[in-house]
């Protein structure tokens, strides 16, 4: 296996969870409607297909902000940077999470990211999709809300850190909470939500996206697979419609890819699908540029 990518078996994908939130399901129903979601029933890292960008010109690593575990990276020399924070999907801050900080980096940005799920354990390193993501929905968006302020205020303070150009991007769930996190923090620029549920999760997020859409203050740009089965196209049209009831549409615009699965991005899972991949990842970028953080 891959050093540092979460091990992933039978119940292995965050947006299975939100396939079927409240339905028991045996090994072999599991299967099928794994099957039916085009989730890989074994599905370790790729070989020959995660991406590992290397810190070649970059300095970071591993830090701390107060006691919640993050990462950042950013190209030696120079001034300050704009920051782009990265919200992990639902197995915490694992090599896929750094390694998006360091495509930031090189692309100019001061990059970092946290494990939001630290004070429930270390959900990369669990081999039970159940137990990752039954601890992982007991957080709840408050207390991620407070994490992600405080990393936002130690970009704030660090010295090659600019940030008055803050982004905000996220995968899967961490999708769902830059929808979430653009409705509370006043000093997002622009944010990139990478297929994130757009509804409640549990008893820990009562709400959704779908019921902040009138909160949302920074540009949002949202891109989403076409043949995701966890996440609805009713899901995606429900947003766009409360989108537009506030006057919100043109300002927060939704991709998607035709035909794409979730995960279309996460090049360490057989759901990675590199050409839309890669024309996600320049749309953030020119959406970070258009709206300020460059």
């Amino acid at each position: 296996m891959l050093k540092d990518f979460p091990p992933q078996r039978l119940w292995q994908d965050d947006h299975f969870n939100s396939l079927v939130p409240d339905t028991p399901v045996n090994r072999r129903g599991f299967i099928a409607a794994a099957i039916a979601a085009g989730l890989a029933v074994t599905a370790e890292p790729v070989p020959g297909q995660a991406i590992k960008t290397p810190m070649d010109g970059l300095e970071g690593g591993d830090t701390k902000v107060g006691d919640i575990p993050a990462y950042y990276a950013v190209k030696r020399g120079g001034g300050k940077r704009p920051v782009v924070l990265v919200v992990p999907e639902i197995f915490g801050l694992h090599e896929y999470q750094k390694d998006m900080c360091r495509r930031l980096a090189h692309a100019g940005y001061f990059g970092v990211s946290l494990d939001p799920f630290f004070r429930l354990g270390d959900l990369a390193k669990m081999t039970e999709i159940k137990q990752v993501i039954g601890l992982a929905n007991q957080l709840t968006d408050q207390q991620a809300f407070a994490d992600l302020d405080a990393v936002v205020d130690w970009t704030g303070k660090h010295k090659r850190a600019n940030a008055a150009k803050l982004g905000l991007t996220g995968h899967c769930r961490g999708g769902r909470m830059v929808w979430m996190y653009s409705a509370h923090q006043k000093k997002i620029k622009a944010a990139v939500a990478w297929y994130g549920s757009l509804m409640p999760i549990g008893t820990a997020m009562p709400q959704g996206p779908l019921d902040v859409t009138d909160k949302i203050m920074p540009p949002v740009l949202g891109l989403y697979g076409g043949a995701d089965q966890g996440i609805p196209m009713a899901h995606v049209e429900r947003m766009r419609a409360g989108l537009l009831a506030f006057g919100k549409d043109k300002r927060n615009p939704i991709h998607v890819y035709e035909g794409m699965p979730h995960a279309f991005h996460a090049d360490y899972r057989p759901s990675y699908r590199q050409q839309a991949a890669e024309d996600g990842w320049k749309r953030m970028l020119a959406w970070f540029k258009k709206h300020g953080v460059a």
